[in-house]
């Protein structure tokens, strides 16, 4: 659990809207924080005698920060007590100098009020903030700023103004993941109310240079670059017009045969006056290239498992067609048998081919393989229902092959030898997972095992084999009180572990 969620219910002071708000708001804190280029710190009121709670906390990464330990849980020090406090009631952004609780040097504190908008479709302000943030300046670096870093400065500070105003984060904007998204130090544009580029960080252009631009940015329009830039071996996201003028907070890509640069938009505003727009930009080539290639890579593997399967129930077929021609009963089974053990691992294939995992859901190849057993009691003049009880859980391809073919053996012996002639056979597989080890019981209500041995036919060779050697477990074979066999598989999930790690 988050420390925001965890605080907000501890505290009670805030509802499943606001606590949704702050946590948007937090997924932009690292950006902030490199905008203004110092530390951003979220406070929460508590309604206790420490007033407010640190819940987040981002430090610049192009600047040196000025808290060297986790604030984060921290209740706010006297020296910001007020400032915090007057923010938060009164709704207004107060600056402050304090030389105070932890820091090497002088710190300039602002403190910005978050007040939200109503879900929508009304998005109706709301005026009461929910919580404070406090941006910490270095106030002892009197060097005079360049003209990137007071940009930056700008935009955070527009960006602090829109989040005083309950318009940051944007409501439209997607919440999806974050992994490749731009950041500030990637590249940045600023856009006027037109689309023009008014400035244009230099790894901003340098993206652009890679993309096949030559010239400067600004003074340019940004939608009409980007047009140019555009070849048509690729196709054209609908959402790159509203991107590159700044009219949208939506995220998308230009690709080109050699370079792909994702762009994301934070359009700037002043009640309903639009300001201009920040453009983040970064160059994603190699990324998009692993992507890519992961993506083929899941296709082929699960095309080589749709083949498997297919070629597993081909041989199948052929199985069942050559045992009704065989003439010899000892055959005729022999090849039963065999075909309904292909037709198990072809089942496993199957389930892997139809999503990206190597990990199969046990409980449904199980459940599928256990539609087998109908056909077999039809033979042997049985009426036999299973019985799942508990859960297998998740398991690698490895384990579950091997898994599925022996408790689809185990079933298989209890109908052939001890259900056989019977009209109220039941089988009850009962699975038990833990940390450590999964156990599979197999019980039957039929003969028992004969004069309490266990056989040495085929099928109990195939089952030690698997279970012993392809999964490093335990079987024990036993007589239950009343009637029947109990059968006890133990799989050590340590194993399973290891190789999910490799």
């Amino acid at each position: 659990m988050t420390s925001l969620t965890s605080i907000a219910e501890r505290y009670g002071r805030l509802d499943e809207q606001e606590v949704r708000w702050l946590h948007r708001l937090v997924a932009d804190f690292q950006l902030l924080a490199d905008l203004a280029i110092g530390d951003i710190v979220l406070w929460l009121p508590t309604g206790d005698e420490h007033g407010y709670i640190a819940v987040q906390h981002a430090r610049p990464a192009g600047a040196a920060t000025l808290f060297y330990r986790d604030i984060v849980g921290q209740p706010v020090r006297n020296a910001w007590r007020e400032q915090v406090g007057r923010a938060f009631e009164e709704g207004i952004s107060l600056d402050g100098d304090s030389p105070e609780w932890g820091v090497e040097t002088d710190a300039k504190v602002r403190a910005i009020p978050v007040r939200r908008r109503e879900a929508e479709p009304s998005i109706a302000l709301v005026e009461q903030p929910i919580a404070v943030i406090t941006r910490h300046a270095n106030h002892a670096d009197t060097r005079s700023a360049g003209r990137l870093e007071r940009t930056f400065k700008e935009c955070a500070d527009q960006l602090f103004r829109m989040i005083a105003d309950g318009d940051f984060p944007d409501q439209a904007a997607p919440s999806g993941p974050r992994r490749g998204a731009a950041r500030a130090s990637d590249g940045l544009i600023r856009l006027d109310q037109a689309g023009t580029v008014t400035f244009a960080s230099p790894n901003a252009l340098s993206a652009f240079t890679r993309l096949g631009f030559v010239g400067e940015l600004e003074g340019e329009s940004l939608a009409e670059i980007t047009t140019e830039l555009i070849d048509d071996s690729h196709e054209v996201d609908e959402a790159l017009p509203l991107v590159v003028t700044g009219r949208a907070p939506w995220r998308t890509d230009i690709e080109t045969r050699t370079v792909t640069l994702t762009l994301r938009a934070l359009p700037l505003r002043r009640g309903a006056s639009r300001l201009g727009a920040i453009v983040l930009v970064r160059d994603v080539t190699d990324l998009r290239m692993q992507e890519q290639t992961l993506i083929t890579k899941d296709a082929t593997i699960r095309e080589i498992h749709h083949r498997v399967k297919n070629n597993l129930q081909t041989v199948a077929a052929l199985l069942r067609i050559q045992s009704r021609r065989t003439k010899s009963d000892e055959a005729r089974t022999a090849l039963q048998d065999a075909e309904r053990r292909v037709s198990s691992i072809a089942v496993v294939h199957d389930t892997l081919s139809e999503g990206l995992s190597q990990s199969v859901d046990f409980d449904a190849v199980f459940d599928r393989s256990m539609k087998l057993t109908s056909e077999l009691a039809s033979i042997h003049s049985a009426h036999v229902r299973t019985e799942r009880l508990g859960s297998f859980g998740v398991l690698p391809s490895g384990y579950a092959t091997p898994l599925a073919l022996a408790l689809t053996e185990l079933v298989t012996n209890a109908v052939e030898h001890g259900l056989a002639g019977r009209q109220d056979g039941l089988v009850r597989i009962t699975a038990r997972r833990d940390d450590e080890w999964l156990t599979v019981q197999v019980c039957d209500n039929g003969a028992g095992l004969p004069q309490g041995r266990v056989g040495s036919g085929l099928g109990t060779q195939i089952v030690k084999t698997l279970v012993t050697g392809e999964l490093s477990g335990s079987i024990d074979w036993g007589a239950r009180a009343s009637e029947g066999t109990e059968v006890t598989v133990r799989v050590p999930l340590g194993y399973i572990r290891e190789d999910d790690e490799a």
